[in-house]
């Protein structure tokens, strides 16, 4: 199927502008993500419809704690990523081509039937970079708002703003992963150019009015320098706000970066103090289930307002989006949605 974002160049090569890279490629050749590829000097994509992973998710999974809560998410990715990063996952299908997994293809109306049957309110695009799926996630978007159905976005946050203004239309929430807050990572563990496409990605989100949250996940030795996130944290509340969900989360040892040892909670504990002395509002402790740091509490007040454990939610306090003790207005997209109901 043809592929948006590509300009023909000389020699039957095609620039793809859909992300940050900006590949050239030569005829018959794929882009980094693998998923793009020439096809007589026009850029096609060979994953339209391919749907490699499929589940129905807690919303907080995605992760995304201040979006219809307590609901479930039909969950759809597909083969291919537009980085490579070393610690990754989901490798097995970001770091394939599409011929070496196994997949179904689905059309845009039987994505949105699915969502739809399973009773739930949202579609996330996740797993992998759902930006190299985008002919396919825009179709999907289009049909899921015409139907009633948010869209979700778990995102590396690498695509370029011509892109992104295209999907808003149809874009509800978004959970983009940041990386860490250098240069040098993404370069040496993400293999990418750099963070600034990423910074703008998420800048541009709360200036559209896209639900947004972050994920930093935390690796030792590599970017859990307390000046480093301090400095993300200021950001942050620069930039985007101080009301943007912030989750720290734990690494794991995985794919390429098994050596390494799993994040100590000290050192998620420091992070959310960090976090806390910037001025963010809401910030989460990740793949730490029963730590107090999973748990909402009223900025204002102190109050506990939502009790999680992993995925589930214990205790919902919120009265018409407001702390029941002092009053404060907690910024929650929608009503507690306990889920299947």
């Amino acid at each position: 199927m043809p592929a948006k974002f590509g300009e023909p160049l000389s020699g039957d090569r095609v620039r793809c502008h859909l992300c940050p890279h900006l590949c050239v490629i030569p005829m018959g050749a794929t882009g980094y993500c693998r998923a793009r590829q020439n096809d007589r000097g026009q850029l096609y994509t060979l994953i339209y419809g391919s749907v490699t992973s499929m589940a129905i998710d807690p919303i907080e999974k995605k992760p995304l704690y201040h979006f219809l809560p307590g609901s479930d998410s039909f969950s759809i990715g597909t083969a291919g990523c537009n980085l490579s990063c070393r610690h990754c996952q989901n490798w097995t299908i970001s770091q394939a081509s599409l011929d070496e997994v196994d997949h179904e293809d689905l059309a845009p109306e039987r994505v949105v039937e699915l969502a739809k049957k399973y009773r739930c309110p949202s579609i996330s695009y996740t797993y992998s970079e759902p930006a190299i799926w985008f002919e396919f996630v825009y179709d999907t978007a289009k049909l899921a708002h015409r139907d009633g159905l948010y869209n979700i976005y778990v995102t590396n946050g690498y695509m370029n703003i011509e892109a992104w203004e295209e999907i808003r239309p149809y874009l509800d929430a978004a959970n983009v992963d940041v990386k860490a807050f250098s240069d040098d990572f993404y370069r040496r563990i993400c293999r990418a150019p750099g963070l600034e496409p990423v910074l703008r990605t998420c800048e541009w989100m709360v200036e559209k009015g896209v639900h947004l949250e972050t994920t930093y996940l935390v690796i030792p030795g590599e970017n859990d320098d307390p000046e480093e996130i301090r400095k993300f944290c200021q950001w942050e509340v620069e930039k985007l706000g101080p009301d943007v969900p912030t989750h720290f989360s734990r690494f794991f040892p995985m794919y390429q970066m098994t050596d390494r040892e799993p994040t100590p909670v000290r050192t998620l504990e420091l992070a959310l103090r960090i976090a806390k002395e910037a001025g963010l509002n809401y910030v989460y402790l990740g793949n730490v289930a029963g730590h107090q740091g999973d748990n909402t509490y009223c900025p204002s007040c102190g109050k506990l307002l939502i009790e999680r454990f992993g995925f589930d939610i214990l205790r919902y306090e919120l009265r018409d989006h407001r702390c029941p003790q002092c009053g404060t207005e907690i910024k929650i997209f929608g009503d507690y949605r306990p889920a299947g109901r």
